[in-house]
């Protein structure tokens, strides 16, 4: 039998999955007159910078509350008892890192397996085509990346390791959950992003603390938009 404290958690997991904040956002920002596509079709770059922006601000209130609400301090769930200045430095050694392994990883899938590039062209990369495109971009990826996201993940986690089944499962469902959140990108960029939030779970699980994913996490996101803003000017 599910204990209270679990249907809680269960609760809280939902809550803070992404879901239900980013579709009340993106109903408010619809009747605030802000369509998600351009008259071309394309993504709206400033739809996707409000809603994810507004989804920073608000995932990271709720993950505020739903701490304290149980007698749970933010810093010691979020930043644990580490050195930060050591986490940092670790979160910009694996940048490098995980930037060959995005590469070297979307190149074997493409090689061995071709029909899983099911999107030829990026959507979210396109929008790097202008240069104030890519800077609106670059400062969403890092926020509502680096930080959103990383801020999400050990929130999950934590309440899978307390009253969920454990941190294996936490890592599995999380991982699965964040690739198919990218989805829109193509299958191929969604087996490599949820390779990478399981390695940023394990990250926050061995650390206890999310500077370096949020380090690592933010300078891979904003070197893949340089990397996409240059290859639209060459």
């Amino acid at each position: 039998m599910i204990a209270r404290r679990q249907w809680e958690s269960i609760g809280e997991v939902v809550l803070c999955s992404g879901l239900p904040t980013q579709l009340a956002l993106t109903g408010a920002a619809r009747l605030a007159g802000l369509s998600p596509l351009e008259p071309d079709g394309r993504l709206s770059l400033a739809f996707i910078a409000a809603i994810s922006l507004g989804d920073t601000v608000l995932l990271a209130a709720l993950v505020a509350w739903l701490l304290r609400r149980r007698g749970e301090r933010v810093r010691e769930v979020l930043g644990g008892h580490r050195r930060q200045g050591r986490e940092l430095l670790l979160g910009l050694m694996l940048a490098p890192m995980l930037l060959v392994f995005i590469s070297s990883t979307l190149v074997l899938l493409r090689t061995l397996s071709p029909q899983l590039r099911n999107v030829p062209d990026n959507p979210l990369e396109a929008m790097a085509r202008t240069l104030g495109g890519a800077a609106v971009l670059m400062v969403v990826s890092i926020v509502a990346g680096g930080v959103r996201e990383e801020v999400q993940r050990a929130f999950l986690l934590h309440r899978f390791r307390t009253d969920l089944g454990g941190q294996t499962a936490g890592l599995i469902l999380t991982s699965v959950g964040f690739g198919l959140g990218h989805v829109v990108q193509g299958w191929d960029a969604m087996i490599v992003t949820g390779l990478l939030g399981a390695f940023w779970g394990l990250v926050y699980l061995s650390r206890g603390s999310i500077t370096a994913g949020v380090v690592s996490h933010g300078l891979t996101n904003a070197a893949q938009v340089v990397v996409s803003y240059l290859q639209r000017t060459v």
